[in-house]
């Protein structure tokens, strides 16, 4: 017999993070997240992105088997700043079979609806800070480092429900040979021209990293306030995700532009972990698993650029060009670097993919938001 429980124990927190593992055991595209990582990420006394957000998260059973799972979170700043009176769904997997993702939809459908909300969307691990939206295209390509996957299934079992597309989100892959050798360069240009208007270009000091990733917050949060479903992270969100990447950062992949002592825009690339992560068994660092993170990544042949964000004062002086052209002549001297994925971009900001289409890159994944009112 069906039934939806709440993961309320140790045990079942388990099974909602491995779940996954068993349900993709034959996908050569999976990659396991790294079980650690995952565990902290759901515990609210570990991430403080819970500081002004309530979650639950749901299995779906039958005879003792795990056949789905799904969180829901009712975010304080998510509908302060990005949709009013809206909860959001995530974290979602199921078997092919409508009776277990209406079950699941229902479930996270009604904890919100208690809680006084009057719309859902998603998929958001938890929100559009984290990894977000669902595979819709590209199948066929392993995901890069804090990308999502699923399913091809899962679209119609969300459709089926009644959640329709809010929004496309796409990723471009850019090989290394197919970056235009005018742009760089074009970088000895560049920085004349920053050098003449006061702005420094330098990579991240890792000796003085949280005064660095603190000097970049504003900008952040400014540069993609206007993306579909985004909310500002606060100082202790922001700093805590920045640590987790600087076990695999490489500081010149990050790029901060000042000016008078202030960042003015910045770019964060990192090496694709997930090309060692898909080799760590179901995600656990022991016993074997230390060993491939340890020295896994001087093999890791992509990078992914995560973000790029100059203040709007600042925007016509070609920051983001030389962000990008420093970045791939990097990745065209480093012994392993061969292409990058630069994720996510809005299907609709034609500036940014119009611009990345001319650094050489190819549509290679698609991903949607949904949305829908709550019954």
């Amino acid at each position: 017999m069906l039934r939806i429980v709440e993961v309320d124990n140790p045990k079942r927190k388990c099974s909602f993070i491995d779940f996954a593992h068993d349900h993709y055991a034959t996908d050569p595209h999976y990659v396991p997240e790294l079980y650690i990582a995952q565990r902290d990420h759901l515990d609210p006394s570990k991430n403080p992105y819970f500081d002004n957000a309530k979650a639950a998260l749901f299995l779906a059973e039958s005879n003792g088997k795990v056949l789905g799972r799904i969180a829901v979170v009712d975010d304080v700043i998510f509908h302060r700043h990005a949709e009013r009176d809206t909860g959001v769904f995530g974290f979602f997997e199921s078997i092919d079979d409508e009776r277990v993702s209406t079950a699941l939809l229902d479930t996270a459908s009604k904890w919100l609806a208690s809680r006084g909300l009057k719309a859902m969307e998603g998929p958001y691990h938890f929100s559009t800070n984290h990894s977000c939206g669902l595979l819709v295209d590209g199948f066929g390509h392993a995901p890069s480092l804090m990308m999502p996957y699923n399913k091809d299934y899962y679209a119609r079992l969300l459709e089926q429900y009644g959640l329709q597309k809010k929004t496309d989100v796409l990723a471009y892959r850019i090989q290394q040979e197919d970056f235009p050798e005018r742009l760089r360069r074009s970088l000895p240009m560049l920085e004349d021209r920053f050098s003449k208007a006061g702005i420094k270009v330098r990579p991240i000091n890792l000796r003085q990293f949280e005064s660095d990733v603190r000097m970049t917050l504003d900008v952040y949060n400014q540069a993609w306030s206007a993306n579909a479903g985004f909310a500002p992270m606060t100082d202790r969100e922001y700093l805590h995700a920045a640590k987790d990447m600087k076990l695999i950062m490489d500081p010149e992949l990050v790029l901060l532009a000042e000016k008078d002592g202030k960042c003015v825009g910045f770019s964060l690339t990192l090496p694709d972990a997930n090309q060692v992560f898909r080799k760590i068994k179901r995600g656990r660092l022991l016993p074997t698993g230390i060993f491939h993170l340890l020295f896994g990544r001087r093999n890791i042949s992509s990078v992914r650029i995560l973000a790029l964000g100059v203040l709007e004062k600042y925007r016509r002086m070609g920051i983001d060009a030389y962000f990008y052209a420093r970045t791939f002549e990097y990745v065209n001297r480093h012994p392993s670097y061969r292409s990058g994925e630069a994720s996510w971009i809005l299907e609709d900001n034609a500036e940014m993919n119009n611009a990345i289409l001319k650094m050489g890159g190819q549509e290679e994944k698609r991903y949607r938001f949904y949305r829908m009112p709550l019954r």
